[in-house]
């Protein structure tokens, strides 16, 4: 018998589970974005809706499988959920008026001067910014509104948020990619020519179990460099050391501030 039952209720067991469930998440990123990333509040596409100068159209570039797209269906006619990646598109899913496309956020195809908002959720930083700006411009009515947010780093009680940052972020801090700074400083150093709107404070708040927690760790690039260069002992040891204090199943509030650049097109 494998010893590992011998380290309580289960720990041992479920913690070689969680790793090898980190290890698995290679061949299925795309599915893996669409269980795993939080939806955004209401509350931040009811303000971008009151923005635009209608709501007929609405297109969420980089859409992933449709988070941001989901959410802003209730506000506009019609939403353009557009990504470059098939297999993200593949995994879109979304109400009957979200209709989702393979296109890049740079050139999405769309007629000039046919939408009123443009979305970028948490990819902004992957972006070419000059050339999106343009295409922003091109394809946003008068008065349109182009808005690129994000979430900063989770935040949880005690011990959860001293285990986070010595076994997590600050070990993965090298396995980010260099866009990833960008996210970090909330995009507030990334040039914005645009009459820029000053949004709301908002953020995604979810009720998570440790596992859900650790899945959605499992979906970021920094892990899944991290484990293209080791063993993954660093996510058991950060699983083992949450488990102690984090009973199975029970739920804690996990808090994910999101930040915003907004900026209606004048002109």
């Amino acid at each position: 018998m494998d010893d590992a039952v011998c380290d309580g209720p289960g720990v041992q067991l479920r913690r070689i589970t969680w790793l090898m469930k980190f290890q698995d998440y290679f061949s299925g990123h795309a599915a893996d974005y669409a269980k795993y990333r939080p939806d955004y509040p209401r509350a931040l596409f009811e303000w971008l809706a009151k923005q635009a100068p209608s709501r007929d159209v609405a297109v969420d570039c980089a859409t992933g499988n449709g988070q941001a797209a989901r959410g802003l269906a209730e506000f506009f006619g019609r939403v353009e959920a557009l990504d470059a990646s098939a297999d993200q598109i593949a995994n879109g899913e979304g109400p009957p008026n979200v209709h989702f496309g393979v296109a890049v956020a740079e050139s999405t195809g769309l007629p000039d001067q046919s939408a009123d908002l443009i979305t970028i959720a948490q990819a902004f930083h992957w972006l070419d910014h000059p050339r999106v700006y343009a295409e922003a411009r091109r394809v946003l009515r008068p008065g349109g509104i182009l808005a690129a947010f994000g979430y900063a780093r989770f935040v949880a009680e005690e011990p959860v948020m001293t285990i986070a940052r010595d076994l997590l972020w600050k070990p993965l801090e090298r396995y980010w990619p260099p866009e990833r700074r960008l996210v970090e400083t909330g995009y507030r150093t990334i040039e914005f020519p645009f009459d820029e709107l000053q949004a709301p404070d908002v953020a995604i708040s979810l009720d998570w179990t440790l596992e859900d927690l650790l899945a959605y760790v499992s979906t970021w690039s920094a892990t899944k460099n991290y484990l293209r260069h080791s063993d993954g002992s660093l996510l058991t040891q950060f699983a083992d050391q949450l488990v102690a204090s984090w009973p199975d199943g029970v739920r804690r509030q996990i808090t994910m501030p999101i930040f915003v650049r907004a900026g209606r097109v004048v002109g």
